[in-house]
């Protein structure tokens, strides 16, 4: 069991991590370092009926969630984790004394300008208590649009990317983030976008699209009314894992593994 305090959490993901500059591949694709993490149950689910949050990692597994989010340059969920959890993708649970100055950048995958203007995010980036949050957007809805013109009103950068079938296209994704600056991405889910990498992962090589994948599995069951992530995936959409070390965090299983 890995004694949880802020040094040791900072050794392990130091351990588990690649950093960026370190490899090629970030100039060799074009794109940031990726990790992949989200916390689920036994029965691997990740939210409630219709997307409900649920609070899945125990105490000492998400204040390794809050030091993970400080090692990257920013963090990216999807809109319906944005709309159902209203989340503030901060460092918030690290005790103040230890908590880094670095804010990671809030990114939120939004193909059709759903995300509300008075949501958390856009608050604390008013407030002066979090970065600029970054919308991306089907690049068709970034001119002339006033959903466009109500999110920057309230402080959010709109950023157009293509998509094909409603989805933003990942490959294109990474390509625009990189050239913004940013080198290292944390990916939180939810469903549907981590479903989207991991397929993505499949169809290209593994390492084009992720590096490391973190999951806590938290000691629970949620049942069939939870939602999943790998239910619409097929045998061949799932890339194949090398495992890369397990440690328990209080009450729950960390699992970390490269993608091959």
């Amino acid at each position: 069991m890995l004694a949880v305090g802020g040094q040791r959490i900072t050794e392990f993901l130091s351990s588990v991590l690649p950093v960026p500059g370190n490899s090629r591949l970030e100039d060799d694709f074009q794109r940031p370092l990726v990790t992949l993490t989200f916390a689920q149950s036994l029965d691997a689910k990740i939210a409630g009926k219709g997307g409900k949050q649920l609070i899945l990692s125990g105490r000492e597994s998400m204040l390794m969630t809050h030091w993970m989010r400080t090692k990257h340059d920013a963090i990216l969920v999807g809109i319906g984790t944005a709309l159902n959890d209203d989340p503030q993708l901060n460092s918030r649970h690290i005790p103040e004394d230890e908590r880094p100055s670095h804010l990671p950048r809030p990114v939120i995958l939004d193909t059709n300008l759903r995300l509300r203007p008075d949501c958390k995010l856009l608050k604390n980036y008013q407030e002066k208590k979090g970065r600029r949050p970054w919308v991306i957007c089907d690049a068709n809805l970034t001119s002339g649009d006033g959903r466009k013109s109500i999110l920057e009103d309230a402080g959010a950068r709109v950023i157009g990317v293509p998509s094909v079938d409603g989805f933003i296209v990942i490959t294109d994704l990474l390509k625009v983030l990189y050239n913004f600056g940013i080198k290292s991405l944390m990916v939180e889910g939810g469903a549907t976008v981590i479903s989207s990498f991991l397929a993505e992962c499949a169809r290209t090589k593994p390492n084009t699209i992720i590096d490391t994948l973190i999951i806590t599995i938290a000691p629970m069951l949620i049942g069939d009314d939870g939602v999943g992530y790998g239910e619409k995936l097929l045998a061949t959409q799932i890339p194949s894992l090398k495992h890369i070390q397990t440690e328990v965090m209080g009450r729950d299983v960390v699992v970390v593994s490269a993608l091959e």
